[in-house]
């Protein structure tokens, strides 16, 4: 009796570490299509993170540049109402998730769209959380692409320590930040959540530094400024730009309108351009500022 107990549990175990494997075959080819996969952090949240991933996906199709946004939070799931796309639905395709396409150039995956209410609370423990990421990675029709753009909700647990085990070779991540203390003090555990798991820090950009006043141009530091360059030469990071604050990200996000499109000759749109420029060069160079993360 405890010969064929024993012979049932080993069947169970071989069984799933073939499925395992099966899987992580269909992930690997899955992720050998893209060519750049970049992740967008902060350890802190209201930095703009989902905005300036949204922008950066945007930018890079407007580019030419074949781009997936994946959006990995999955209890506060930001780009489908950032893009307008409140309502949309994936399809399916041969047992494949088909992503919902902004244009020829972008595709998008979100939990948000497989809620039936967006009110709804998704009530998950880590495991199942887990599970969904790496569906999103393996099941999801991606096709091929020049990046994917992985906007992970803020600080370092779960869903950007899956994405960090299920794609081995991530090219780096985008950390965010606002200029104040009270946000760089969590940002630099997600610096040092990089560094642990030897995930290139691609640079830092500091969001909502300064208001400029679109009457008389006078810059006010509501956020102070400065404090995300500074952390970065101490952490020994790239830094890639301020981006000041501008009222209309706000109405842009509100209505769904790519900031970076629909407002491209404002002082904070050629801010958003030049400080993702290095990640456009990835394409050319392979490398975004000649240096290496430590």
């Amino acid at each position: 009796m405890t010969d064929t107990k024993d012979q049932k549990v080993s069947c169970s175990q071989q069984s799933r570490k073939s499925q395992e494997f099966q899987e992580q075959l269909e992930l690997t080819e899955r992720m050998s299509k893209i060519k750049f996969k970049i992740m967008v952090l902060s350890g802190k949240g209201g930095v703009g993170k989902s905005t300036v991933a949204v922008n950066l996906a945007v930018s890079l199709g407007l580019e030419g540049y074949k781009v997936g946004l994946l959006d990995v939070d999955i209890h506060g799931p930001s780009v489908p109402g950032l893009l307008k796309l409140h309502g949309r639905t994936v399809g399916m395709e041969e047992n494949k998730i088909v992503p919902v396409s902004l244009s020829d150039n972008l595709k998008v995956m979100s939990i948000g769209f497989l809620l039936k209410n967006q009110d709804d609370a998704i009530i998950w423990r880590g495991p199942m959380k887990m599970n969904i990421i790496k569906q999103f990675l393996k099941d999801v029709e991606w096709g091929d692409l020049d990046y994917l753009i992985i906007d992970s909700p803020p600080g370092t647990g779960d869903e950007p320590l899956s994405v960090c085990q299920l794609i081995n070779d991530a090219d780096g991540a985008i950390v965010v930040t606002t200029p104040q203390e009270l946000a760089l003090a969590d940002v630099r555990k997600s610096i040092n959540f990089c560094h642990q798991l030897k995930l290139r820090v691609l640079g830092v950009i500091e969001n909502m530094s300064g208001f400029v006043c679109p009457k008389c141009g006078t810059v006010t530091e509501i956020f102070k400024s400065g404090g995300g360059e500074k952390m970065a030469q101490e952490m020994d990071v790239p830094f890639l730009g301020r981006i000041p604050i501008d009222a209309n990200i706000t109405g842009a996000g509100d209505d769904g309108t790519p900031y970076i499109y629909h407002y491209s000759k404002t002082d904070t749109a050629k801010a958003m351009k030049k400080a993702i420029k290095p990640i456009l060069d990835l394409t050319q160079t392979g490398n975004t500022t000649g240096e290496d993360d430590k």
